[in-house]
């Protein structure tokens, strides 16, 4: 039996997706065995009479959760938003544990999800190169990774797991992470030899466009020369790009996800570079995936 790690969910204002990621995570053979922790994030100032009936039913929803081995809920009086509501919520899981799973109230798990999540945590964690797990990624028109994994340098966020180890890593302020990465000259390559636009996100971070914890989470793993595992084909699929976010629009984007990871050992921890290949040679998408983020954190 592998050793399970606890589950971090982070919740607000949306029932009904919150409700659909309790019933996909609780159709893990794992699950009864887990530690569920839900973090509930408060409501704005001034919020109106809709978004508080939402915010309650959503509580009210994890409150009755009984599908798991234990369901702690963590409800925050005030907004704190998501950027600060999951960086001192992992932080306060990591006090007590060596590892942790993170979901949000969007990233709906396929059957398979905690036991790739699980054994991947359980397979790396001594080894000090890889900083997070992670449970999506793209949908390629021409696939040219062989690999059921691969690493690509800095973490992500939609799906992941990680160890209290690489978490000590973590930087919040923006300006020291930019000031790092001009200093190395090494721009293009955390902008993942310039198929994203990492660098720009940072940036809007700092000059208060965004208030991204990811963007921070990668640039904080990246400089720390950390690796992310990737699933070759996602476990996981983001159900928020619906239009029901607070501040995304709804868009189209093609995610294909799979029930089971064939999990194996890499022998060398170092960055696929068929991921760059196959990135550019077309996303099945309007936008790129962190071109959606950044709408999204708008």
């Amino acid at each position: 039996m592998i050793e399970l790690s606890p589950i971090a969910l982070f919740v607000y204002n949306r029932p009904v997706h919150t409700l659909k990621v309790l019933k996909a995570l609780s159709r893990n053979p794992e699950a009864s065995q887990c530690e569920l922790i839900v973090f509930c994030d408060g409501p704005k100032k001034n919020a109106l009479k809709d978004d508080l009936i939402a915010i309650n039913s959503t509580i009210e929803i994890v409150r009755n959760e009984r599908r798991f081995k234990s369901v702690k809920v963590i409800e925050n009086k005030e907004n704190l938003g998501l950027a600060n509501s999951i960086i001192r919520g992992v932080s306060e899981v990591l006090l007590t544990n060596e590892k942790v799973i993170v979901l949000e109230d969007d990233i709906l798990p396929e059957k398979g999800f905690l036991s790739y999540m699980n054994n991947a945590l359980n397979l790396y964690e001594n080894d000090e190169e890889v900083g997070c797990i992670h449970a999506w990624n793209y949908t390629f028109k021409n696939n040219k990774i062989v690999e059921s994994t691969f690493f690509l340098k800095g973490g992500d966020c939609w799906g992941w797991g990680t160890w209290k180890r690489a978490w000590s890593f973590f930087e919040q302020d923006g300006r020291k992470l930019k000031t790092e990465l001009e200093s190395k000259k090494q721009i293009e390559s955390f902008n993942r030899n310039n198929t994203h636009q990492f660098y720009e996100m940072l940036n809007d971070q700092i000059d208060g466009k965004n208030n991204s914890w990811a963007i921070r989470w990668h640039a904080s793993l990246f400089l720390a020369n950390k690796y992310c595992l990737h699933p070759t084909f996602p476990l996981v699929k983001n159900i928020g790009l619906d239009g029901t976010g607070t501040h995304c629009d709804a868009e189209n984007i093609i995610q294909l996800t799979t029930n089971k990871i064939k999990l194996t050992k890499h022998s060398e921890i170092k960055e696929n570079k068929e991921f760059f290949n196959s990135f550019k040679q077309g996303v099945k998408t309007k936008l790129t995936r962190w071109e959606k983020l950044k709408h999204y954190l708008r």
